[in-house]
């Protein structure tokens, strides 16, 4: 049995002196073999293995008295030590096997066998003829089998996936996320992306990194920021994601995500306002074409008196007792707080230079203002299709939304209405410095079991042929437009025009008609501002006559959630806004002002007319067709001032410390139940992962 055994471990070997010698593998080293070249090490070895016997091994006497002809059988290995351990041991005589192992004991320690550069077990075996003198016929076998070159390569695909994985490049920067869209944030690069001559399109947001970088070097001002961090905490708070992974295929970053408040609205009769929200952020890239982003989001919260008494006039149908504005439907929590999970994500691929799609479920906004009156991210989260199309001096936006309608009147079976919206816009730079844009919507609904219409499918058409086609009243139709013109370098005008329906024939005749449902937005924004680097100011007015965004198809509106997809104010308002930012190394501070005049419906038994400022109203329910004017109904004069100032706590999370101060005062010409004379004022600090825009000013 102990024949067999031996030859069935022989059968395994093959002669170590015939063994190719790979890149990635070296073999024990004995001293006098260090300045061998490496094809030449495996033969060094074998002859001093085979030195080393012969210069020790003594023949036992018995085996000299029995003039036995025969062999020892040795496999020994050398382990990452560079130790010489005998494993097994075959022969006739005890006393062989005796002095074999008195032989290997004074064996020298070597430099272990390598693996990739990293020190590993060797094994060998030996068949040694008794008598001596013939050993050198003898061969000297590695256990391990030859192997090919293509296993070879096969071998080392972990050691050089896990090699590329361990030093970690940003490639984020040049890849085709979105960059998360935040006012504060977006006005760092403003200048450079608005330069007179500059050929960038501004408009449609949020944008992608590698349209940005080519104005604006992100690794270079992080690097400004970076602080010097030795413990692996430190790093992880100051300057790094918490996980970053990275081979010439693929990245990969995940970081938590905060929001944690805690604060006083001097208006309520509860103790605090608070926001408690934990969640996960995971984004990535596979190659240079395919990048994906996703963030969920668990909150618990409890805001100031207004903000959870229009929460609660969003409600939708069922048992939930709010909608958070921006975030989504909420749950009651506790007694006087709201419970609202949250998640977005989407899939951004690129297959040609001039094209990026995207599909996920988010939002987008398209203007160059605070506001947008075509399409706006104030409402909350939902699945979109997106086609961003840029050549020459052209970009083209073409976006699919899937909205819902959530009101008790529209539900079916407890289930709530689905509809949709189809937009297109096209960026054109005119020149160095003028940038016209053009904008058409359509909101249709599941209707007569309509579905997604495929004739809103086409990229190119016009929507208002495709309404003609279907019947005026199965779709929503809005034209819009854009212009930005670059006064200089440090300056520029912008403005916005909404057209929902007109009448030429009113607005000759000056009567002011309901029919004419249109509204504008002009601004002006001044980089480095009175030559104070990092000093943005801006100036808006807004203005949006009554009944613009409803139908007399209430489902057809242009909101979801009941929430506005343009201006969070609905209609029948003008507004004016000034803006201040400015940054420097970590540090920031934010400053807002807006005053408006808004009409507000009585909703009573004695007046339940819609006055134009409510969207989700039939305008078909309005008190009068003529002498329609902004501020009809309850004129209601509002001004919302905040103040922040906070401290950038890791560039690559976006992760902000933040002290902020709201001061809210609401003043109708007349009082109903919901409708009331309001001063607010609203203390808060806390700790935010900065992803998406907040809007507490309505």
């Amino acid at each position: 049995m102990k024949r067999l055994t031996v030859l069935f471990l022989l059968f395994l070997q093959y002669n170590l002196t015939a063994q190719n010698t790979s890149y990635y593998e070296k073999p024990p080293v004995f001293s006098v073999c260090d300045t061998i070249v490496m094809e030449k090490l495996e033969a060094c070895f074998d002859s001093q293995v085979f030195k080393l016997i012969q210069d020790n091994f003594k023949l036992p006497q018995t085996v000299i008295n029995d003039d036995y002809k025969g062999e020892v059988v040795v496999l020994f290995e050398v382990d990452t030590m560079g130790i010489f351990k005998i494993v097994y041991l075959d022969a006739i005589y005890e006393s062989l096997k005796a002095e074999m192992k008195r032989v290997f004991s004074l064996f020298p320690k070597v430099k272990p066998a390598t693996y990739n550069g990293r020190p590993t077990f060797k094994q060998y075996s030996i068949a040694i003829k008794i008598p001596l003198e013939n050993q050198f016929k003898s061969e000297l076998k590695s256990k391990t089998r030859e192997i090919t070159k293509l296993e070879q390569q096969a071998k080392q695909e972990y050691d050089e996936v896990n090699k590329s994985i361990s030093s970690y490049k940003p490639q984020a920067y040049s890849s085709q996320l979105n960059i998360p869209f935040t006012h504060g944030d977006y006005s760092k690069f403003g200048r450079q992306m608005n330069m007179v001559g500059t050929n960038s399109h501004t408009a449609s947001k949020p944008y992608v990194y590698q349209e940005v970088s080519g104005y604006y070097d992100f690794q270079a001002e992080k690097d400004k920021l970076k602080q010097t961090r030795q413990t692996w905490f430190g790093r992880k708070l100051w300057n790094e994601h918490l996980v970053q992974l990275q081979s010439h295929e693929f990245w990969f970053t995940l970081d938590p995500i905060f929001d944690l408040q805690v604060g006083k609205d001097t208006d309520a009769d509860f103790n605090s306002t608070y926001n408690n929200t934990r969640g996960i952020l995971v984004q990535g890239g596979l190659g240079k074409k395919f990048n994906f982003y996703t963030s969920v989001f668990e909150s618990q919260g409890r805001f100031a008196r207004y903000v959870n008494a229009y929460a609660e006039s969003l409600k939708a149908f069922g048992p939930d007792p709010a909608i958070i504005p921006g975030r989504g439907i909420a749950k009651r929590f506790k007694s006087n707080s709201y419970d609202y999970p949250v998640a977005e994500a989407y899939l951004s691929y690129t297959p040609a230079k001039f094209i990026n799609i995207q599909f996920g479920h988010s939002k987008n906004f398209i203007g160059d203002g605070y506001r947008s009156l075509l399409l706006s991210d104030v409402a909350s989260p939902h699945p979109f299709l997106k086609l961003n199309t840029k050549f020459w001096k052209i970009k083209y936006t073409n976006t699919w939304l899937w909205l819902r309608d959530v009101r008790p009147e529209v539900t079916e079976d407890g289930a709530f209405l689905t509809k949709y919206m189809a937009n297109h816009y096209l960026s054109w730079n005119v020149s160095k410095r003028l940038n016209l844009g053009f904008f058409e919507s359509v909101v249709w609904t599941n209707s007569n079991n309509r579905g997604f219409d495929v004739n809103y499918l086409n990229p190119v058409i016009f929507y208002r042929a495709i309404e003609f086609e279907t019947g005026q009243d199965a779709g929503n139709a809005i034209l819009g437009a854009t212009g930005k013109y670059k006064w200089n370098d440090n300056i520029n005008i912008y403005g916005q025009f909404i057209l929902d329906e007109f009448a030429l024939s009113d607005i000759k005749g000056g009567e002011k008609s309901w029919r004419n449902k249109f509204g504008y937005q002009i601004g002006a924004k001044y980089y480095d501002a009175f030559n104070v680097d990092n000093l943005m100011l801006q100036f808006e007015y807004n203005r949006v006559r009554p009944y613009t965004y409803s139908h007399n198809t209430i489902s057809t509106n242009y909101g979801h959630n009941n929430q506005s997809m343009a201006h969070l104010w609905g209609a029948n308002f003008s507004e004016a806004i000034l803006i201040g930012r400015y940054h420097l190394n970590r540090w920031f501070a934010n400053t807002k002002l807006i005053y408006g005049v808004r009409g507000l419906d009585f909703n009573t038994d004695i007046d339940s007319y819609s006055y134009g400022g409510d969207i989700y109203r039939n305008y078909n329910d309005r008190p009068f067709d003529k002498g329609v004017k902004i501020g009809q109904g309850i004129r209601t004069n509002t001004f919302n001032g905040n103040l922040q100032i906070g401290y950038l706590v890791n560039p690559e999370s976006n992760l902000k410390l933040f002290t902020e101060v709201t001061f809210r005062n609401f003043n109708p010409d007349a009082t109903t139940e919901t409708t009331f004379k309001n001063d607010t004022v609203w203390f808060s600090f806390g700790l935010r992962t900065d992803l998406f825009n907040w809007y507490f000013d309505f």
